[in-house]
């Protein structure tokens, strides 16, 4: 593997982020709306991660950040000892049910992914679909992903880039709710270099592919709609503005869509890039 830069720290002059002001407000966004109905429509990307990963059987994997349990259903489909962990219960609970319905023995944790109450090195396989990219700070979840993972296990990742549809989309976003100082942007996790800044120091192998995972909605207006309602930042965006810039964020999110549905006009179906990506740690 390459020798990999160290990440340049801010200058002393920019504006230290109030990290436990920030993960409140992302609790908050989180909790909002009802994600599970977005989440379950991504749980192919689940799939290919424990693929990837190579979960095997009476593996111990940890899902960080999981949500609504994509990629600990996936792992606990392939018989390992999945343990799931989410900041915002509320989440938790719907993965909850989703294992019960398949008879899946998993254990559930409310539990920070910058602050995970786990042992060094206590499990062979440490997951996360779309979830450890929004913490605020990158390097100590990146950190406490590593110390969990037992010498010669893997993480395995899945994150959108910042050039695909939902880094655009926050893109979009973040011209009318600008997201708070000093923040490193959440789809940096979704580039290669972020990716090898972070673990390259620990790691004796990263392997990454970048992927598509199809949005497939009746229309734009479908789509607007049921990420109005149900998806946390987008329904909390919605929310703090006017009447106004609601109209306007909507056009432009509207025209995004449009420009990259590739259905023609009679549905809608959206490729949004993510990179998989799989550590093995040293």
């Amino acid at each position: 593997m390459n020798a990999v830069e160290p990440i340049t720290p801010a200058p002393a002059s920019a504006a230290a982020p109030q990290y436990a002001a920030v993960k409140q407000r992302q609790q908050a966004t989180w909790a909002s709306g009802d994600y599970a109905v977005i989440g379950v429509t991504l749980q192919i990307i689940g799939e290919s991660l424990a693929e990837a990963a190579d979960v095997r059987a009476d593996e111990r994997v940890l899902d960080v950040a999981a949500g609504n349990g994509n990629a600990t259903l996936a792992a606990a489909r392939r018989y390992a000892e999945v343990t799931s962990t989410d900041y915002v219960s509320s989440l938790l609970d719907k993965a909850r049910i989703r294992a019960a319905a398949e008879s899946l023995p998993v254990t559930f944790r409310v539990a920070d992914a910058e602050d995970l109450p786990f042992r060094d090195g206590e499990f062979d396989v440490v997951l996360s679909t779309l979830g450890a990219m929004f913490t605020p700070d990158h390097s100590r979840t990146a950190g406490e992903m590593l110390r969990v993972t037992r010498p010669g296990g893997r993480i395995g990742l899945a994150n959108w880039t910042p050039e695909g549809f939902i880094g655009q989309l926050f893109k979009a976003i973040g011209a009318y709710v600008p997201p708070p100082a000093g923040l490193q942007s959440p789809a940096l996790w979704g580039t290669e270099r972020h990716i090898e800044q972070l673990f390259g120091h620990r790691a004796a192998h990263i392997k990454s592919a970048r992927k598509h995972f199809k949005f497939r909605y009746r229309s734009t207006a479908h789509w607007l709609q049921v990420f109005r309602d149900y998806y946390g930042p987008t329904h909390k965006a919605f929310a703090t503005l006017n009447q106004a810039k609601q109209d306007e964020l909507a056009r432009d999110i509207t025209a995004l869509l449009d420009r990259l549905n590739v259905a023609g006009p009679s549905s809608l179906v959206v490729p949004g890039e993510y990179l998989e990506t799989v550590i093995t740690v040293r």
